[in-house]
């Protein structure tokens, strides 16, 4: 039964977990990246994108000096919109609060990089795209620079893996603790019938 739920674990995590994040960072290939804030200040980027690009995921590396960034529900660390012509085809706050595990600049440097997903444009009109990044209004972050990565023909990420992954893991990791409770346990009064009989001659004999 360990070994069962332990696969389930495993299964969840995978669903949940892994497949989500391979399918934002590894799906479809990079388009480009474009340093948007450094030396203390934003600037608009224009990205020409074409019809093929499309789906287009907008994803932002954040680079501070902070070892996990912590802001309420209310904050936001960063906004970013994107527009083509006269429409605004993206609009989206960044809290950077499921960065759990920053890359690392340089072994000789502290400074840490977060990722956040902005969103999807899933259809391209072929032309100049303008990404404007700003601050949001959480404070005590210390940014040192912020770049905007595009990534064409990403696969779209089914909305139902995350919730069946976490109910996976979760059935996993009860199963594998109550397994591990009480699979190991070993009765305090075995039965006395169990036991070789008592030698009837030489030493120890009655």
């Amino acid at each position: 039964m360990r070994f069962l739920f332990l696969l389930i674990l495993l299964a969840g995590i995978g669903i949940g977990v892994v497949y989500p994040w391979a399918m934002t960072n590894f799906s479809g290939h990079e388009i480009g990246t474009w340093r948007v804030y450094e030396q203390g200040r934003f600037k608009p980027v224009t990205v020409p994108l074409a019809g093929r690009d499309a789906p287009v995921r907008v994803l932002v590396d954040l680079t501070t000096r902070a070892e996990r960034i912590v802001v309420s529900q209310q904050r936001t660390v960063l906004t970013l919109t994107a527009a083509t012509g006269a429409r605004t085809v993206l609009a989206s706050t960044l809290q950077f609060i499921h960065s759990e595990n920053p890359r690392q600049v340089s072994p000789q440097l502290p400074d840490k990089i977060f990722r956040d997903e902005a969103g999807l444009i899933p259809t391209v009109s072929p032309g100049p795209y303008i990404f404007t990044v700003g601050p949001g209004d959480a404070e005590g972050i210390e940014m040192r620079a912020v770049d905007l990565v595009l990534r064409s023909g990403v696969g779209e990420i089914d909305s139902r893996a995350q919730p069946v992954g976490f109910s996976l893991m979760a059935v996993g990791l009860i199963g594998l603790v109550l397994a591990l409770r009480f699979g190991g346990r070993r009765p305090q009064n075995p039965n006395p019938n169990s036991q070789p009989p008592p030698p009837r001659w030489g030493r120890g004999s009655n």
